[in-house]
């Protein structure tokens, strides 16, 4: 008991007396790198507070102290019935029940509440990683209210982030329409002059279809595109935005300062003034974190990319397979194209160049279409239903016995 006391007695007056659960906590977060300010926001704790348990380390100083603890012994079936997903104290209180512990609800949502906790700042905490020259290339889209020739508008910002020098590209969209990922990634590798290994992305439907089994499932249109470039398309694990963190920072980064005015003449100053802020500004300045200008920095990553040589743009030559619905029509960019009836259910190859889209079944075109240029379009050519509506032939005049009644009370008078 003295040397107990004697170990509260280093405690500062002021300073919150935390069991060993809640110091090891505070020990996991400092070394993970989280600063005195983070940990104390984290865990809503005072900042002597958590310095104070930092200096001393990890003492059992509450063991011991105070009443009996009534789940002394059950603390490792908690933490196993907790990390097995039962979450509700209730219902551990009644499981403790079944093997013959009786305690209060209370009890078991102190117990509860630490695990909560820790299993916060598990789930917060983030590894900082970085990237090889090359590797990897993260994209995001950000909005932002702005004024343009006097108009409030909501513009969508594309960003586009290399992992290892940190130099950014954005360009404004009207949407965050597919065709707008693809036209910003595919001008983000003309900029930096090379693609990279991989591009990591966000969970947009426009990219990413959904999960099975913790592999992502990418639309066909994305995948076809990375196919194109030669990159490798990756995503973020659902509700881990932070994964691709370096993209994150750089939206709002381009949201701050390049759109920090509001108000912009035209769509074409806007669009200049993000050009020139990309290399005199985003370029130039030093990064928080590499301590290098990112225009530096990509020296040394510029041999990594791969070259992008004589490519022809996909978005100018676009080659998707679709199946032709029920209604005779195909999809693309949310815009519908007629087919030839004929070809209902069939998989055929639409080839995009230069805005004019050719269908090909089995290699021969069936139907031409110029694209349109908004959303949910759709395009109707009337000789693809040929054959397929019945014509309505003329009714022959109808005989004596089928005229009207009128007609015979005329003729005998009444």
């Amino acid at each position: 008991m003295e040397q107990i006391n004697s170990t509260l007695g280093q405690v500062h007056p002021g300073v919150t007396v935390l069991d060993e659960r809640e110091v090891g906590v505070l020990l996991a977060l400092q070394k993970r790198g989280w600063s005195i300010k983070a940990i104390s926001r984290e865990l809503g704790l005072s900042r002597n507070t958590v310095r104070g348990w930092l200096n001393r380390g990890l003492l059992k100083g509450r063991s011991g102290i105070g009443r009996p603890r009534k789940l002394a012994g059950e603390e490792a079936y908690l933490l196993q019935q907790f990390k097995a997903g039962v979450r509700n104290g209730d219902v551990l209180r009644q499981q403790l029940a079944e093997k013959g512990v009786s305690v209060g609800i209370r009890t078991v949502e102190r117990v509860v509440e630490g695990l909560r906790r820790e299993a916060r700042c598990a789930d917060a905490a983030t590894l900082r990683f970085e990237t090889e020259p090359g590797k990897q290339l993260q994209i995001d889209f950000g909005e932002k209210w702005l004024v343009v020739a006097g108009e409030r508008v909501k513009a969508f910002v594309f960003v586009a982030t290399l992992g290892f020098s940190r130099r950014t590209f954005a360009r404004i969209y009207p949407a965050m329409r597919q065709q707008y990922w693809l036209e910003g990634l595919e001008a983000a590798l003309h900029h930096f002059g090379g693609a990279t290994e991989e591009c990591l992305v966000d969970n947009a439907k426009a990219l990413v279809l959904h999960w099975k089994e913790d592999v992502a499932n990418y639309h066909a249109e994305f995948e076809a595109f990375c196919r194109h470039w030669g990159m490798r398309p990756r995503a973020c694990r659902p509700y881990r935005p932070r994964t691709k963190g370096k993209v994150e920072n750089g939206v709002k980064y381009v949201k701050a300062n390049a759109l920090g005015r509001l108000s912009y003449d035209t769509w074409e100053v806007l669009h200049a003034h993000l050009n020139w802020w990309i290399t005199e500004v985003a370029d130039a300045r030093i990064h928080g974190t590499t301590h290098e200008r990112p225009i530096d920095r990509f020296e040394s990553e510029t041999a990594s990319l791969l070259p992008l040589g004589s490519q022809v743009s996909y978005l100018k030559v676009r080659k998707v397979n679709r199946k032709v619905t029920g209604d005779c029509r195909v999809e693309l960019d949310t815009n519908r194209y007629s087919i030839p009836y004929q070809l209902v259910g069939q998989d055929v190859k639409l080839e995009v160049i230069a805005g004019e889209m050719t269908v090909l079944w089995r290699g021969k075109p069936v139907a031409e279409h110029t694209l349109l240029p908004g959303r949910f379009g759709d395009v109707q050519v009337p000789g693809h239903m040929d054959g397929l509506v019945r014509k309505t032939y003329n009714r022959p005049e109808p005989n004596e016995l089928q005229r009207p009644l009128s007609h015979y009370e005329a003729a005998v008078g009444e």
